[in-house]
């Protein structure tokens, strides 16, 4: 059977920033010939946490790997607890799961605000309870200074999931992913500030940091660059380590990205703009955060569409008319494996259930045209009033 042809899509979900100045750059780490960790990775780590007003960031292969080193360094494992929102990328339960843990699913706060609900993790909370994960969805802030206030009663860990919110003032409380015990970030291709694949990660206690920075390589003692420069061979292992180490083409790119941020931001916002002002004329549908006007990462153009609109039906719409859609998240505790593994901790999720099938991510990144928000809306419009069986005007 042949292989389908992909659509030619007019608009894209997403698309990056890169140019010629990050091409320079690995190419003046290709020629370099060295490329591991080593003065471009140390140089972005700086940058990075200077921008968060924070002493120091560890920087790594992916958000996943940030998420994995921050469960080790916690020493969450067997007989452990997490709280987390189902409605996330299943990496977070993965990684908890991975080192024997148990996520526990918390339901969300609304469709207009899906993000963590502290009500909800307050209930949750056992004597098992080691951890809270807040993931920031779209680059939104979740209620931080609730979340926080919880942890902080009940002598918890606060992993502050930011891989959608890089370099983000979150009002009142200060950056995001410095606020919690530890802060992860995602750089994979479709984020903001993408270097392909890698991560990074903060911490306010530099000991819990420097459990991360010598687990990702291995827990050796010297890195080959330290070697390298000191004409020392030997090294020491003091824990079991793994290899979650970035390179120097990655940590190049990152650089540049990172001071790309904040006019691709402003891009974003624009775009977004125009988005929900075309949008608001959809009976029915959703637009999440419509009423936030503070600092945001701006990742996701999320909605949530009207209950008779199929979803599935409208995605085919847009896909016939050349618009790449997505849909962040299916919830992971409706993932078959965490079924089967963990059904007898389920528990309604009443938001997180009446959302998961509406939810739909619209096209949204820094290269889009003026007019693309307006082609998708209508679009959009016009098959979710055929869904809902409403003449189109």
């Amino acid at each position: 059977m042949p292989t389908p042809t992909p659509p030619e899509w007019k608009v894209t979900l997403a698309d990056n920033t890169i140019d010629e100045e990050e091409i320079a750059a690995v190419t003046e780490v290709l020629r370099s010939r060295w490329l591991s960790p080593g003065p471009r990775t140390r140089a972005f780590e700086q940058d990075f946490a200077a921008a968060l007003g924070c002493p120091d960031a560890v920087a790594v292969s992916s958000g996943t790997a940030a998420l994995h080193l921050t469960v080790r360094a916690l020493h969450i494992g067997p007989g452990d607890e997490v709280i987390m929102p189902a409605l996330s990328f299943v990496s977070a339960a993965a990684m908890i799961v991975l080192e024997g843990g148990t996520p526990v699913f918390a339901d969300v706060r609304s469709g207009s605000d899906p993000t963590l609900d502290p009500g909800d993790v307050r209930k949750l909370i056992t004597p098992r309870t080691k951890a809270i994960v807040a993931m920031h969805y779209g680059g939104y802030p979740a209620d931080l200074v609730a979340l926080a206030g919880i942890a902080r009663e009940h002598g918890l860990a606060l992993i502050e999931d930011a891989a959608h919110a890089p370099i983000v003032r979150a009002p009142g409380t200060g950056m995001l992913g410095t606020i919690g015990d530890i802060g992860c970030f995602s750089f994979y291709a479709t984020k903001n500030l993408t270097t392909g694949e890698g991560g990074m990660v903060v911490a306010k206690d530099p000991v819990l940091l420097g459990h991360v920075r010598a687990a990702r390589s291995h827990c050796l003692s010297a890195s080959t660059w330290d070697r390298d420069r000191s004409g020392r061979a030997d090294y020491d292992v003091a824990d079991v380590g793994l290899n979650y180490r970035p390179t120097e083409i990655t940590s190049a790119i990152g650089g540049i990205q990172l001071r790309k941020l904040a006019g691709e931001r402003r891009r974003r916002r624009e775009l977004i703009d125009h988005y929900r002002e075309r949008l608001a004329g959809i009976p029915e549908l959703i637009v999440p955060f419509a009423e936030y006007d503070q600092d945001s990462g701006l990742h996701l153009m999320a909605v949530i569409l009207p209950v008779r609109a199929d979803r599935d039906t409208v995605r085919a719409h847009l896909r016939d008319a050349g618009i790449q859609t997505s849909v962040h998240y299916p919830p992971t505790h409706q993932f078959s494996y965490y079924r089967a593994r963990f059904g007898s901790h389920r528990r309604p999720l009443p938001v997180t259930d009446a959302i998961a099938t509406r939810l739909l991510s619209l096209p949204l990144h820094a290269r889009m045209s003026d007019d693309d928000p307006a082609f998708v809306a209508d679009v959009l419009a016009e098959s979710v009033l055929r869904a809902c069986g409403r003449t189109v005007s």
